[in-house]
Formats: structure tokens, sequence, C-alpha cells
């Protein structure tokens, strides 16, 4: 019998609008050949699964079970496509532990440290990798721009703590842009990072674990005519993206060997994107942040780093899957 596969899609954030551009691609890619799928989605309404005829079924959240096609469906192992919480910060990794069910991403600890970006630079920089020097401040005991800057450099980097895909991102140049962006940043999330900017030219890079051990993926870099790689440039055309990226081989190899360290360090598992800036004065990738559900959809970089590589992503969603798989059977 084929293995069962529940792919989970969706989220509770801002980011399920990503969530949903990549079930697209990644529905489109499984190889269901080999696994029998359910795709399930995750909202704060309630956790379905949706049939061919557009019957709603509820999943039972005691086992993570579904009752389909007259029986009574348990999972093997869970391929999680959800950007944001709670797919992305552990919450649902916590929850499949409990339940003893792999799954293809992070672990719980390593999902909800990497979602906290001071928690990952603070960790980064404990290991040697250079990060930005930044603040992190908090809604209940908020600092005033004049109290920040006397602690960073402007232009400064005015981000949510914990999210992704520059949804309430800032870029300051002036002191009289601060207010704006921290009021911005405010209302996705109680936490900020306020992050000095770093030089240098920008490379993104895809790393994933096989059951043959740990793959880096071609590097990308990433351009935009915007004043930062913000969610129009992520989302809507407005970077171009070069993969492999056009670099002299010691500096490929540098961050190549830098995101292989990051990876480890943080213990991770699937796929992960780790952004970085590499800046020519210090000759060192500078850590931004790392993914640890990648953007799957058309316009991702993961997707078309694994088609340099010479990988379909029936391949590599399979390869994900079966090391997945093969966790569960050593448990």
């Amino acid at each position: 019998m084929k293995p069962v596969i529940a792919f989970v899609t969706g989220g509770y954030s801002t980011e399920s609008v990503i969530s949903y551009k990549s079930a697209v691609t990644i529905e489109n890619n499984i190889d269901t050949s080999k696994y029998e799928v359910f795709k399930i989605d995750i909202t704060p309404e309630g956790w379905w699964y949706e049939t061919t005829t557009g019957r709603k079924i509820a999943v039972d959240r005691s086992d993570f079970s579904i009752s389909a096609d007259g029986r009574k469906v348990t999972f093997d192992a869970v391929l999680i496509g959800i950007h944001g919480t709670p797919g992305e910060d552990g919450k649902l990794q916590g929850y499949f532990d409990l339940l003893n069910l792999p799954y293809t991403s992070c672990d719980a600890a390593t999902s909800a440290i990497t979602f906290n970006k001071r928690y990952t630079v603070a960790v980064a920089a404990f290991a040697g990798i250079h990060v930005a020097k930044s603040l992190h401040i908090f809604k209940h005991t908020p600092l005033t721009p004049a109290e920040i800057l006397k602690q960073v450099s402007l232009p400064v980097f005015v981000k949510p703590n914990n999210g992704g895909s520059s949804i309430g991102m800032s870029k300051v140049h002036k002191a009289d842009e601060l207010a704006a962006a921290l009021e911005k940043a405010f209302k996705e999330d109680d936490q900020l990072l306020i992050e000095e900017y770093i030089s240098g030219r920008e490379f993104t890079v895809g790393v994933f674990k096989t059951t043959e051990g740990i793959i880096v993926l071609p590097i990308t870099e990433v351009a935009t005519d915007k004043d930062f790689f913000d969610y129009e440039a992520k989302y809507q055309g407005k970077s171009t993206e070069t993969t492999p990226a056009q670099v002299d081989e010691s500096i490929a190899d540098t961050i190549r060997k830098t995101a292989r360290k990051v990876y480890e360090i943080f213990n991770c598992r699937g796929v992960v994107r780790i952004d970085f800036i590499y800046n020519e004065a210090k000759n060192a990738p500078y850590i931004l942040e790392i993914n640890t559900v990648p953007g799957q959809s058309e316009a991702s970089i993961v997707p078309q780093q694994v088609k340099v590589m010479g990988w379909t992503l029936k391949d590599f969603y399979s390869s994900l899957i079966e090391d997945a798989l093969d966790r569960g059977k050593s448990k």
C-alpha cells in the first residue's frame, strides 16, 4: 500500500495567501503514483479536508484523522506547506510530535527559534556567523525613535520579529521616517527587530536533508529596483533573481559552507532557505534570516534552485517525504 500523506496548507496569519500559492505548485508535483495524498486546510475557522465534490470534512484533532471514502484515514507523514503560524513557528510541529507523526519541516524547537528573528541572529552570532547590529523592542515597553537611534545607526530595517514574506517591513533612511515604520510593523507583531543596514549583494540558498544527507542547492542572487526586497519584490515580479548566481567561486564556496553550517547549527530538517548579504569589506556573508517553510509558488526561489540543480520538483518533494517517513520508522 502507498504511504498516506497529509499535505497541510492555509494558516492563521496574513501569510496564508502565500501558503495557498505554494499549495498549487506542491499539489501539481506530488508523486501520486507513490503516495496517497490528502490536502488539509488549516484555518482559524477550522481544519478541513475538502473532497473532490467540494464537501468539507472536519479533521479529528484528537488523532489528526479524517473520515473519507467510507473509512477512517490516518497518516504516515505530514508535508507542511504553511507559511507563518501555526506551520512555521513550531506549534503544529509540537502537536505532531505529541502524536508521534513525522513531518517534513524543522522540529518544534528549531521552528520556534528561527521564526523569531532576534533569537535567530543571537544563536547565529554565538556560533560565529556574521550578523548585523540590531535592537529588539516590545510593544508593551516601546522606545521612542530618539532612544532607538542612540543604539543603532541609520539606515535601519524595521521588521516584525515573528513573521515572514517581508510583510510589515520598512527600510528607514531618516529619523523622521522611523515612527511610521514602527507603527506599520507593530500592526503585524508586538515584537520588532531593528537592524542596521549591511551593504553588499543579497544571496539566498536552499538547503535540505534527504535520507542520504544534506544537500546545498545552487545559490540565487536577488536584485530589485525597489529600496529592498519587500513583498512586491518577492511576489509581484519586482525583482531579478539569477540562479545560479554569477559570482566568484571563492565567494560562492564561502556562502555554501556558511549555509551548511547554519543548517547544522540550528539542527534543521527538511528544506530551509537562508538569506545572506555578502559584505565585500568584511569578505563575509551576513545572515538575514532562516525560512523553515520557504515559498514553493511559481515565483519562489527554492523551486528555481531545484530545477537548476537538475532535479524535478516531483523528485524534490518525494525526497522530503521519504526523509520524514524514514524518521518515522526510526521512532
